[in-house]
């Protein structure tokens, strides 16, 4: 077999004449060049070198492999210059998927940051659910996906019908709740935690609710009679397993997936809505009061917002770099 090393002392022995300046060059000895020389020829079964006078020459054979020999040590050449270029942040890529309110907060901040340390490293986004992003990431669409999940959920992300019933919203949740846990499944990806995203109840400045006290909770049993206005569809599937839990169908009268739409309607008081956290940063309306809310169990609402990649990208130094700007960006807000 041909290997590396030995062209390169075939390629020395030829611009230098002999084994032994080959072997001053290469900084071995010439017992060394002698032997690789000898491996070399065995590989490709006939002679490379002759000798004339004081001076080793090529055979013919030699210097068809050489002529080959010379791009292949070129190409490995430029080959470690771009792996170096990577390892040490000089050139690199990342291609990043996130979900929406993650693009708005956390997103422009964390790739500003490794733009600016390391300007060779290229970072990419595109916007994609969690299923979604999920499926991208082990398909090799992308190096690191933005999720969130719920840690009181059951997967559930369809809506029920407009006055469904609480037999019927539970029905629905049911069903959905299958179907969506292969999405949910994080297990044999690398999880880099980055926050924990309240879900925040949206009523009218005049509502009653708007006039509680600074954090004070609302359970959603007190929303229960309300008419509502649903998010995108993995919040209004998370919407409904809450509303269920609380004893309750929602009411759902207007459906949007924009979320300035949302706190649009509500600031309208034309209903109430629960969006999370993240989404408020970038969409403020003075007719909305935000109020915590409160599940069954007692607990605050909320997400949990993690950056995946699979384990065989987790040391790559462009993926690892992103990671952690990330991160950093979630713990600076």
């Amino acid at each position: 077999m041909i290997e590396a090393r030995h062209l390169r002392v075939l390629h020395a022995v030829a611009r230098t004449g002999s084994f032994s300046a080959a072997a001053r060059e290469l900084g071995c000895t010439q017992p060394a060049v002698s032997q690789q020389m000898k491996a070399l020829e065995k590989a490709v079964d006939t002679p490379l070198v002759v000798r004339s006078g004081r001076e080793m020459q090529l055979s013919e054979a030699g210097r068809v492999l050489l002529k080959h020999a010379n791009g292949i040590l070129a190409g490995l050449s430029a080959a470690e210059e771009e792996v170096a270029a990577i390892a040490g942040l000089r050139a690199g890529r990342v291609r990043l998927v996130s979900f929406p309110t993650a693009s708005s907060t956390l997103v422009p901040r964390s790739v500003a940051q490794v733009r600016a340390a390391h300007p060779g490293v290229r970072v990419s986004l595109v916007e994609a659910e969690p299923p979604q992003a999920l499926a991208m990431l082990r398909g090799g669409e992308c190096e690191v996906a933005l999720a969130f999940r719920y840690p009181d959920s059951q997967g559930g992300l369809s809506l029920p019908s407009p006055h469904a019933t609480l037999r019927e919203a539970r029905a629905e949740a049911a069903l959905e709740a299958a179907a969506t846990a292969a999405a949910n499944d994080w297990s044999e990806l690398v999880v880099r935690p980055l926050l924990d995203d309240p879900l925040v109840g949206l009523v009218p400045a005049g509502h009653p609710l708007a006039g509680r006290g600074e954090g004070e909770p609302v359970d959603l049993a007190e929303l229960a009679r309300e008419q509502w206005i649903a998010g995108c569809p993995q919040c209004r599937g998370h919407l409904v397993e809450l509303c269920t839990d609380a004893g309750f169908a929602p009411a759902i009268e207007f459906a949007t997936d924009d979320y300035p739409a949302v706190v649009g309607l509500v600031g309208a008081g034309l209903g109430v809505a629960v969006l999370p956290g993240l989404a408020l940063e970038s969409v403020r309306h003075p007719g909305v009061v935000a109020v915590p809310v409160r599940v069954a169990s007692g607990e605050p609402a909320r997400r949990e917002v993690v950056a995946l990649t699979l384990p065989d990208l987790a040391g790559v130094p462009a993926v690892e770099l992103m990671l952690d700007q990330l991160a950093a960006a979630a713990a600076a807000r």
